[in-house]
């Protein structure tokens, strides 16, 4: 068997041979251009296709790489213009309770200064029971803030109720609308007196029931009705509401007719307290 030979090749003497090729073809293309013309007509037509096939192969790529990169940095820059919305937007609902508290803040300092005369502490409903009234609901004030059981309530343009249960750090209001609830009221026009009670199946029409006012009353719908100075709980002239459907009851003795409150009883935020309690007075 024959073997063959191997050649081992110096990679300084392959590249002085190239060096030394290529001066010669230069020296060759120069001295000989003339006769040269054929050859390099022939070449340049078949290597002009060849680069301009590679020419827009190259500029197809390039295109599509300038787009990759663009889609790219339009997804970054999607990418950071959603945060910066989502930024935004959180910042938006902040300033936006602020205000609403800022707003609740205002009609609490209005309410106060409706009835200037009372010493009042401001509080913050946490909790109510599960239904879509504020009838009975819990405060975050209590003993500690000087709290006490049948102090009155105030909200929006009156009175709220009053409360029931006091502990050290909360205390638990009922509501003028609640089915529990009897409040003695008045005419505030004529100071003939009612009974204002509480009715959760009417507060679905905005209204509940007074009753107890005398036939001869000289009442008509849209009277104003305060708490009366007879209430053995409630202090005097607290608005309540106002009248409506004015009627002779069945017994033919007295009138009844339907309040409609002057407070929000489905959202309730803030509330004030009035510190003082009627017995005090009475005292």
């Amino acid at each position: 068997m024959r073997r063959r030979t191997k050649i081992n090749l110096n990679p300084k003497h392959v590249l002085i041979i190239c060096v030394v090729l290529c001066i010669s073809l230069i020296f060759i293309s120069f001295r000989y251009s003339e006769k040269l013309t054929p050859v390099k007509s022939a070449v340049g037509a078949v290597i002009t296709p060849m680069q301009k096939g590679i020419n827009s192969i190259g500029s197809y790529i390039s295109g599509k790489m300038d787009t990759l990169r663009s889609m790219n940095d339009l997804l970054d820059e999607n990418a950071k213009l959603k945060e910066d919305v989502s930024g935004l937007s959180y910042q938006n609902k902040l300033l936006l309770q602020d205000k609403y508290e800022l707003d609740g803040l205002r009609e609490l300092f209005k309410l106060d200064q409706k009835y200037v005369d009372y010493p009042k502490v401001a509080a913050r409903v946490i909790n109510k029971v599960p239904n879509n009234w504020y009838n009975v609901f819990t405060i975050d004030k209590g003993s500690r803030d000087g709290l006490a059981v049948d102090m009155n309530v105030l909200a929006g343009n009156g009175l709220v109720g009053i409360i029931v249960e006091v502990h050290q750090n909360y205390s638990i209001v009922r509501s003028i609308i609640d089915d529990n609830s009897n409040v003695s009221g008045m005419f505030l026009k004529t100071s003939d007196t009612c009974i204002i009670q509480g009715d959760l199946q009417l507060l679905d029409e905005g209204k509940i029931k007074v009753e107890m006012i005398d036939k001869d009353a000289e009442v008509y719908d849209g009277y104003e009705v305060v708490t009366s100075h007879i209430s053995p709980k409630f202090l005097q002239g607290i608005l309540i509401g106002y009248v409506s459907d004015i009627q002779i009851d069945a017994s033919n003795m007295t009138k009844t007719a339907y309040l409609t409150p002057v407070v929000d009883f489905e959202r309730l935020e803030e509330v004030l307290i009035i510190t003082e309690l009627k017995e005090s007075l009475i005292e």
